[in-house]
């Protein structure tokens, strides 16, 4: 085999390769604006309905949430119980998605961001990170969901 020939062979390997590759990563790039978009929709969600109701709708139904000075809070009834017992008429919690991953599957993910929760004198800020999977019905609902208060509080002027 000539080099010319060699050449020609990897050259098309290369471009073969490029094609079926490109083709996937769209794919997944797809798949991580879906939940980004899911996620965003959450927040949204949270503003307009409130923190319980935004989880129950999000939660897949064995969802974990860890939260500061609880024990694990375990699927999406108990985790709404516990966000209505604490839920406050005119305060908000709302987030933004700063990163998102996703398997090489495409059926688990994860997003991590800040969240900002507003109450009539304050505001109160930390970080998140949610563990999304998508179910039969090819919606990403969050399987894992933790949050830290760690930004602190600030007075609203």
């Amino acid at each position: 085999m000539t080099i010319k020939k060699v050449s020609q062979i990897s050259f098309a390997f290369l471009i073969y390769l490029c094609i079926t590759s490109c083709g996937r990563s769209t794919s997944l790039i797809d798949d991580c604006n879906a939940v980004l978009e899911t996620d965003r929709a959450f927040s949204a969600y949270s503003q307009e309905h409130g923190m319980s109701a935004s989880f129950y709708k999000y939660a897949s139904p064995k969802a974990v949430m860890f939260r500061d000075n609880s024990h694990p809070i375990v699927g999406n009834d108990n985790i709404k119980a516990l966000l209505a017992s604490r839920e406050v008429k005119g305060n908000t919690l709302s987030w933004a998605p700063e990163h998102v991953d996703i398997s090489s599957s495409g059926d688990m993910a994860y997003t991590y961001g800040y969240y900002k929760y507003v109450t009539p004198d304050s505001t109160f800020r930390g970080c998140y990170i949610s563990i999304w999977k998508k179910n039969n019905k090819n919606e990403w609902k969050f399987v894992f969901d933790a949050g830290s208060s760690g930004l602190g509080k600030e007075k609203v002027q």
